[in-house]
């Protein structure tokens, strides 16, 4: 019967009793396969880790410029790492850095959140804040 169509016998269920065939042209098949996910792919979204580096001791106006990056980098998308960098001394303080880190959590808060605590590594202390979700953002109460 596929035959005498010109079209294809293609085994759906074969451990199926009697076993599942369907008569069509694969060929085509595949191309609408292959469009839909070229389609699917053309609408995912790559969340990027991109990377900001301060120091305990940062002055107001850069941290403004700081906080700002950090805000466009959430607008975008991206996750992003905070790497705070201790030089010699000022190791001996970490509260120093975490008061930073907080302030830029804060700063940041309603576009971002905080999704690793600040933890140090070596002479660093590092903080991942990404950006809410929609879904998050659509199941808050009193959101409409």
């Amino acid at each position: 019967m596929a035959v005498s169509r010109g079209l294809d016998l293609i085994e759906v269920a074969p451990n199926a009793t009697p076993p599942v065939c369907r008569v069509m042209d694969f060929g085509k098949y595949k191309y609408a396969r292959s469009k839909r996910d070229r389609e699917s792919r053309k609408k995912q979204k790559t969340v990027e880790m991109r990377a900001i580096r301060i120091r305990p001791r940062i002055d107001q106006h850069d941290f403004d410029v700081k906080l700002k990056l950090l805000r466009r980098m959430l607008a975008q998308g991206d996750r992003v790492k905070i790497n705070l960098l201790f030089r010699s001394r000022e190791m001996t303080h970490p509260e120093f850095a975490q008061r930073v880190l907080a302030r830029l959590a804060e700063g940041a808060a309603d576009i971002g959140q905080v999704e690793k605590t600040p933890g140090v590594e070596g002479r660093m202390m590092t903080m991942v804040i990404a950006p809410k979700s929609e879904k998050a953002e659509s199941n808050q109460p009193g959101r409409e």
